[in-house]
């Protein structure tokens, strides 16, 4: 496995409401990371859709993890905005969340990404995200 990959499994795995959620890195490119997770009825709201909250942190992760790929070592990311449309409800068996670099940059990284959800034989795009992302020095106590 290539150096930014390494980077990028290390710090996701690092991330604890990754694991709730049942996630995992499903592909890694350079601008470009995919996010898979099961349907779980413990993450859905009043509707039995899986909750927004949960949608736009997976595809934040993909964005986040996008940015990170083409960043030097030592250097970590952090979510500075992102805007969120939902376009469908949150129904499906399966959800995978892609995020891709729109452009890069040395402090701050544009990145949209794409959440599908899949049920037996059909796949949709059930939200999109347009974020930014800020280049931290990569110290894993951010915290003042």
């Amino acid at each position: 496995m290539s150096d930014f990959k390494q980077r990028v499994q290390a710090s996701f795995d690092r991330q604890e409401f990754m694991k709730t959620l049942g996630a995992r890195i499903v592909s890694i490119a350079p601008g470009q990371v995919e996010i898979g997770w099961p349907f779980q009825s413990n993450l859905t709201q009043q509707h039995g859709f899986l909750h927004a909250g949960v949608v736009a942190a997976v595809a934040d992760s993909a964005c986040g993890y996008a940015a990170l790929s083409l960043m030097p070592e030592g250097v970590a990311v952090l979510s500075v905005e992102f805007k969120v449309n939902l376009l469908r409800p949150a129904a499906g068996a399966h959800f995978r969340a892609v995020g891709k670099v729109i452009r890069p940059g040395r402090t701050l990284t544009v990145c949209a990404a794409e959440v599908h959800s899949a049920v037996p034989g059909n796949e949709s795009v059930i939200a999109i995200m347009q974020a930014t992302m800020m280049a931290v020095r990569d110290n894993t106590e951010l915290v003042d």
